[in-house]
């Protein structure tokens, strides 16, 4: 199969051929919202330039304020973290799930504060977190809840969707992910209210514009009198060339996902009964993971060399390599450095600040699987099986 088909071309071009009109600049961008709020059991969507300023977006979106604190997870891409910062709040990290490697209920009860307002959770490698408790701790505390499912796209918690529990759900459809034009992202919810006040935060402000609403008639911007920005906002829109790519790939994400789940059947076939070697992220009954990659943790007490030397014997097998977990975020330097000083952060960004997420960062793979012939994936997972049994005999 093709990463980006015929029909992406199509839409590319007929965006291409409407020339940048004002009167058709958001054909694309309305058809991909409808749709994907449609596919996503969502009420709204709302398009976006990439999958970081969907959070910042949801974030202002909720009236969380500077100074108010957001718990994140901190075994994650950063972007979880810096929209906080974006919005002049403060990240609170808390510790991730052995199993699942996914924001852990227990360790987000220990560091909720009177000051906490938001957890923002993290759908990681296509696995949601356990969200029966996240959802019943929001309540609990009254808290905002927002998902990043920038790497779950029609992965499921017990018969529901990821992106069904939180007030609002972001998407990314960068590069690397399930779906994407190359760049952009998509922010859903069930509240008129927040779609309409997200609506306008990334775009300017604009009156104009409202929950369903994404363009300003030329009967309304050429009115003298007519205000035009009523609150602050950025120019977070997504272009109509990015939406016409999007809008090709959605309608394909049945097909793009099922490969991505085929693949990660294959590698998680060459690790079954590789105990002591490697331990795969766990999949309880009534998830339903979609496979951003396929990720294991190596089973040693020695990560500083036996990842290096896994990744060697794998690659001289002819395997494509693997990638390691993101640095934790606050291990970054970022983190570490400037936002450790900064006024309000009360947590030490040292060692043993999120232990469980400390051990498996060290020790994890990942496995793209992203392999659009399937004939390869099957011989990289070949691959993958013969590293085990040299790793585990040179153990």
């Amino acid at each position: 199969m093709e990463r980006i088909s015929d029909l992406e071309r199509k839409y590319v071009l007929e965006a291409l051929s409407n020339g940048f009109r004002t009167s058709l600049n958001s054909v694309f961008n309305s058809r991909l919202e409808q749709k994907f709020a449609q596919a996503f059991r969502s009420k709204y969507a709302i398009g976006h330039v990439n999958g970081t300023a969907t959070m910042h977006t949801a974030l202002v979106a909720l009236g969380v304020k500077p100074g108010d604190e957001v718990i994140v997870p901190p075994l994650t891409m950063s972007s979880t973290s810096l929209c906080v910062l974006q919005n002049g709040s403060i990240p609170v990290f808390a510790d991730v799930d052995r199993d699942t490697f996914t924001i852990s209920p227990d360790s987000i009860r220990k560091c909720i504060t009177k000051k906490t307002r938001a957890i923002i959770t993290v759908s990681l490698y296509g696995l949601s977190p356990d969200y029966d408790e996240i959802v019943k701790i929001c309540k609990e505390h009254n808290l905002f809840l927002i998902e990043d499912n920038a790497e779950c796209f029609l992965g499921e918690y017990k018969g529901k969707l990821a992106g069904e529990f939180g007030d609002f759900s972001s998407y990314s459809f960068q590069a690397s992910k399930h779906m994407t034009c190359g760049e952009g992202g998509m922010l859903t919810t069930n509240s008129e209210e927040l779609a309409d006040r997200a609506r306008k935060f990334s775009s300017l402000g604009y009156a104009g514009v409202s929950a369903n609403k994404g363009k300003i008639t030329k009967n309304d911007i050429q009115d003298p009198r007519y205000s035009r920005h009523v609150t602050l906002g950025f120019n977070y829109r997504m272009s109509e060339v990015a939406a016409a790519v999007a809008l090709g790939q959605l309608e394909r994400l049945g097909e793009l996902v099922g490969q991505r789940v085929k693949v990660a059947k294959m590698f998680a076939d060459a690790v079954e009964g590789s105990e002591g070697v490697l331990l795969p992220q766990a999949e309880p009954a009534g998830y339903k993971n979609s496979f951003w990659a396929y990720s294991a943790v190596l089973q040693t007490e020695r990560p500083e060399t036996d990842w290096y030397k896994f990744r060697e014997i794998f690659q001289k097998n002819g395997g494509d390599g693997y990638y390691s977990a993101w640095k934790l975020t606050y291990q970054e330097p970022l983190f570490s450095g400037t936002i450790q000083k900064q006024e309000g952060i009360w947590q030490k960004y040292l060692p043993g600040l999120c232990p469980v997420a400390e051990y498996l960062q060290l020790r994890m793979l990942q496995f793209k699987t992203n392999y659009w012939e399937l004939e390869e994936a099957g011989k990289q997972a070949e691959i993958l099986r013969k590293s085990i049994k040299e790793f585990r005999a040179g153990k």
